[in-house]
């Protein structure tokens, strides 16, 4: 499920493959300037966590209205001011929810690829999975913030400071090191295993469960597995993906 293009690329920083990592690029300051004719779908920034609910905020194209649907249940919306930030606030679901992020304008809408997880009504972790990409934690990661896999190979990722040093990563009896990108987030491809592995991350020991049973033809399954949570979930084209976080700080 994970790409040839983003495969190679970071093939090449793997565990004792080429010496040090190339940054990543940094995480925009603001959402990419729109194409005409083409409506940029929502990118979820940050989440806050206040009486009663759940707080989202981002960027999107101005003016346009920013909904997150789920294949249950209502859907959230509001609407971007002139610079295109959003913020939507909803209730916190009663469990596991899997929402996607999209951009209405008129009758023209633009789903974002990613998708919005909310584990155990928010008192678990929040991210933003992609599919065949590193997912991007919300709430507040640990050193390692995921674990992503599809049988064939792992890639993890995590964030540090931004400017940081280069972090030290091992695992399999193999050592590398990988440079964080302005934004202070990381990621770093690692050869596949059945599980359980040690993973350490910047002198910080995580034990990655494996991959489990799957999700036995469910979109979303979300468990406990060692310090962490288990998600196996389907991405936009059907592909399985299986991401493993692990607790929060």
């Amino acid at each position: 499920m994970f790409d040839k293009t983003t495969a190679a690329a970071l093939l090449c920083a793997t565990l004792a493959a080429c010496g040090p990592a190339p940054a990543p690029e940094a995480e925009p300051a603001a959402a990419p300037a729109a194409v005409e004719g083409w409506t940029r779908p929502p990118m979820i920034r940050t989440v806050q966590r206040v009486t009663g609910g759940l707080v989202f905020a981002g960027l999107a194209e101005p003016g346009a209205r920013v909904v997150l649907r789920s294949d249950s249940g209502p859907a959230h919306a509001a609407a971007a001011d002139e610079q295109g930030r959003f913020r939507i606030r909803m209730t916190p679901p009663a469990g596991d929810l899997l929402l996607r992020p999209e951009t209405q304008i008129g009758q023209d809408a633009s789903p974002a690829p990613e998708r919005l997880l909310i584990v155990d009504g928010g008192r678990g972790p929040v991210a933003i999975l992609t599919a065949g990409g590193a997912t991007r934690r919300l709430d507040r990661a640990p050193a390692l913030g995921a674990v992503d896999s599809d049988g064939r190979m792992r890639l993890v990722s995590g964030r540090s400071a931004p400017g940081g040093a280069p972090i030290e990563l091992q695992a399999g009896g193999e050592s590398g090191r990988v440079t964080p990108d302005d934004a202070g987030r990381w990621s770093l491809v690692l050869r596949p295993s059945a599980g359980p592995d040690e993973i350490h991350v910047g002198g910080r020991s995580f034990t990655w469960p494996g991959e489990g049973t799957g999700a036995g033809g469910a979109a979303l399954r979300v468990v406990r597995a060692g310090a962490g949570w288990r998600v196996d979930w389907s991405g936009p084209a059907g592909g399985r993906q299986t991401t493993w976080l692990p607790d929060a700080e």
